[in-house]
């Protein structure tokens, strides 16, 4: 089924008197009333559009009109999320204009009508929304190939200024610039470092450090200064032709999404915003520091890559050997596992050093 998100491509394609089978969304059909009015269309999707009274009669019989619902956020967005619209009216000078953006709005609403959300408006207006992000999604990764996409995971209290933040974003650098789309889970901590590491790709070395030592006033996402060093960064440092993909989720709003990523894939649910993080990280996953959350996360990974759930398995990278094998020690237990043949299709590997991490990860492709 063809997709149209512009009224100019829909109005190139329509040159026919009947059209049957193609996905609208999200457009002002109003402003080409009279060219609809002149077509048949069957079998048609029109998600969130802004049709007449007219329009509505003329297309209501063989199509499928998907309404705006009345919620405080698109129910049917066309495309992926990025600094600009989650964190529209935001001023970094003015740190408390945060409250006035989309994203905050959404996630004030999201708390008000309740995380497990029992208004049926409510709940069908949030699927709607992240069956959207989805299908852009999709649009979006199709531009890569799918085994140099790489995630990196770890846990959201990472401090900028820490040892493994600055590695974290030198390791992302370095795979971005191998031509590698790095994405993680959108967050502060070591997902921060990700986009970080991705923002600088193509530079030298000496501006991520400088933005690093500029991040590091404000360590962590609880900080008042947090969002606006980020953005005092990007102001001073402008983004390259790179791109790298963030997948946060309004669970977790207290946690601002990173302004860094390039593109933003913001869902409301989490189990569909994980279990497709971890899908569509084929060319491996690297696993820096983190509690809970990423010990979940690396156990999706080898159920994933144990059944060969998308075809084959990809590498599991573990970053920091004495916190995996000590500190957190399941790398030990999931090597014997694997040895043992508990767990098949595994392809591990734990190291210290970034250059090791990179040539594992270059080694699958």
């Amino acid at each position: 089924m063809l997709e149209f998100e512009s009224l100019e491509t829909l109005k190139e394609y329509i040159t026919t008197t009947d059209i049957q089978n193609i996905a609208v969304q999200s457009l002002d059909l109003s402003e080409i009333e009279e060219l609809i009015l002149g077509r048949q269309f069957k079998g048609c999707l029109f998600l969130g559009c802004h049709l007449t009274p007219a329009l509505w009669e003329h297309l209501s019989n063989d199509n499928y009109l998907f309404p705006v619902l009345d919620v405080p956020f698109n129910v049917y967005p066309k495309a992926l999320y990025n600094k600009e619209s989650l964190y529209d009216n935001y001023d970094y000078q003015q740190p408390e204009t945060y409250q006035q953006t989309l994203d905050k709005r959404v996630y004030d609403h999201y708390l008000m009508m309740g995380k497990e959300a029992t208004v049926i408006k409510e709940t069908l207006a949030r699927r709607l929304h992240d069956h959207s992000i989805t299908d852009a999604l999709q649009d979006f990764l199709r531009e890569f190939e799918e085994k140099k996409i790489v995630a990196i995971m770890g846990g959201h209290g990472l401090a900028r200024d820490h040892g493994t933040y600055q590695q974290v974003a030198e390791i992302s650098k370095m795979l971005t610039e191998k031509g590698y789309l790095m994405i993680s889970g959108g967050g502060p901590g070591a997902m921060e470092a990700t986009h970080v590491g991705a923002w600088f790709a193509g530079g030298p070395k000496e501006k991520l450090d400088e933005a690093v030592e500029v991040l590091s006033q404000a360590p962590k996402y609880d900080h008042p200064h947090w969002l606006p060093t980020a953005f005092e960064v990007m102001d001073k440092f402008p983004c390259g032709p790179y791109r790298s993909l963030g997948i946060p989720t309004w669970l977790y709003g207290h946690e601002p999404p990173t302004p860094f990523a390039t593109h933003i894939a913001k869902y409301f649910a989490n189990s569909v915003r994980e279990e497709g993080l971890l899908a569509i990280a084929k060319g491996g996953v690297i696993f820096a520091p983190g509690s809970a959350g990423t010990i979940q996360e690396v156990f999706q990974d080898i159920t994933q890559n144990h059944y060969e759930s998308f075809g084959y398995a990809s590498p599991m990278v573990f970053l920091n050997k004495e916190y995996w094998s000590y500190d957190r020690p399941i790398y030990p237990i999931i090597e014997l596992m694997s040895l043992r043949g508990n767990l098949k299709n595994l392809d591990l590997g734990i190291y210290d050093h970034s250059e090791e991490v990179i040539a594992h990860i270059d080694a699958f492709v």
